[in-house]
């Protein structure tokens, strides 16, 4: 069974399931303010090939991946530019889901929006204040974290010392600098729902608590995203969880950054580099292929000299592809060699060894031209998300979804165009929307 490292525990520790057979994971998804940038790509693709990889190994995966509609960041936007924040979030929301499809990334299962959940997280609120945990002020609903036992331990580090070294700015009226809002009372001009506490909106603490819970249940398998998230991001998650007396995330995952020249790749910094203009002068797999070369717990660097590495090794694997063709359905597989594979995997989602194993082989194959190897390399390469370029030829079972998603659009059914999509990118299809309806490629 898998074995991850699990930051509540600060061990790698094995995966116990809810259920037997199935995973349900929550990643912490995008705020939609602005195009996103390669940290994120780095993001999408590690939990795409963790959920690839459980996939293949057998589980059902349930994927649940929010997005953050309201927030700060958004609505200053919206300000500069002179529109709505609704306008804004759909335009980023667009352009995220544009770069992932690109990169091959699945479409999680679902992707509940933060605005469509006010309702849910209002009651929360409300239940959170009726048990002592939050109290209001002039300026919203804050949480009470002394109200609790155990908060700091996704930090790993005692309330004492997290109050000690807290830089958030003092209030008169919160009772503690690490206290967050659940709540804020709207300003002139900022989007606003109704509460008990006045016209507001949820603070960003609030909106994956309630979501996750909603969509996955109490005691879901694991909880995810980056290093920046663990602390308060999730913290905070898990406290309003505890206050509630619901259980929450069984296992906690987190991954490093893209870093450039040793800090952090991030918007506030400005040294970032677009996802869609990294994707628009390379091939999406370059950047996959970057991603599977790097332990997702260790920072990673990009430049023009580790993409074109990447881009080169693609090449090599494309050249097998056309030599060696995936040997048909049910093909036997190289025991040996799958076992190797997912003691990698299985390691603490150990991805460069095992793509060195699977490039390892591909050598090998090319030599000794063994169907059992060449049908185990094409086999181990769709584990990890990867398919050759010029693998492109629709065969008969795509062209039957494709022509069945265009009828389903064409009857406003979107849950079975969704299904669909799912479908088709679960083999590898890159799908794409047009004039003419559903097409595919890789």
């Amino acid at each position: 069974m898998l074995r991850l490292h699990d930051t509540a525990k600060g061990e790698v520790v094995e995966l116990t399931l809810r259920d037997t057979g199935k995973m349900s994971m929550y990643v912490c998804g995008l705020t939609v303010y602005d195009v996103p940038h390669i940290g994120h790509g780095r993001a999408a693709l590690v939990y795409d090939v963790l959920r690839r990889y459980l996939e293949w190994s057998g589980l059902a995966v349930r994927h649940v991946s929010n997005i953050t509609d309201i927030d700060d960041q958004i609505i200053n936007r919206a300000t500069e530019q002179g529109r709505s924040a609704e306008e804004v979030a759909q335009q980023y929301e667009a352009a995220w889901y544009d770069a992932t499809d690109r990169l091959g990334v699945l479409r999680p299962t679902a992707d509940p929006h933060a605005t469509a959940y006010v309702d849910d997280m209002v009651s929360t609120v409300e239940q959170l204040v009726r048990g002592g945990h939050a109290y209001e002020t002039s300026d919203g609903v804050y949480f009470a974290v002394e109200s609790i036992d155990g908060y700091g331990l996704l930090a790993q580090q005692s309330l004492d010392d997290l109050r000690a070294g807290a830089r958030v700015e003092v209030t008169k009226e919160k009772r503690s600098p690490l206290d967050f809002a659940l709540w804020k009372k709207a300003k002139p001009g900022e989007p606003e729902w109704p509460s008990p506490w006045g016209p507001g909106r949820p603070g960003w603490h609030t909106e994956c608590v309630v979501m996750s819970l909603d969509l996955l249940g109490d005691g879901f398998d694991l909880h995810t995203g980056g290093l920046d998230l663990q602390f308060p991001h999730h913290e905070n998650e898990r406290a309003q969880a505890v206050a509630l007396g619901r259980t929450f995330a069984r296992h906690w995952m987190h991954h490093a950054f893209v870093e450039v020249g040793g800090e952090k790749m991030s918007k506030s910094l400005k040294n970032f580099t677009s996802l869609p203009d990294l994707l628009s002068r390379h091939d999406a797999r370059a950047y996959r292929l970057l991603v599977l070369r790097s332990h997702y717990r260790s920072p990673m660097e990009v430049t023009p000299d580790t993409i074109a590495d990447a881009e080169g090794q693609l090449e090599r694997f494309d050249s097998f592809a056309r030599r060696h063709p995936a040997p048909p359905p049910g093909t036997p597989l190289d025991d040996d060699l799958v076992a190797r594979f997912r003691a990698f995997m299985d390691d603490d989602l150990d991805t460069p060894p095992a793509l060195g194993l699977l490039f390892e082989e591909l050598r090998r194959a090319n030599v000794a031209r063994d169907t059992g190897v060449i049908a185990t390399v094409h086999a181990l390469a769709g584990a990890l998300g990867l398919w050759p370029r010029g693998a492109d030829q629709i065969d008969a079972e795509t062209a039957r979804d494709m022509a069945e998603r265009d009828a389903a659009r064409a009857a406003r059914d979107w849950a079975r165009a969704d299904e669909i999509r799912a479908r088709l990118q679960a083999r590898g299809w890159v799908v794409e929307d047009g004039a003419d309806g559903t097409t595919v490629h890789r």
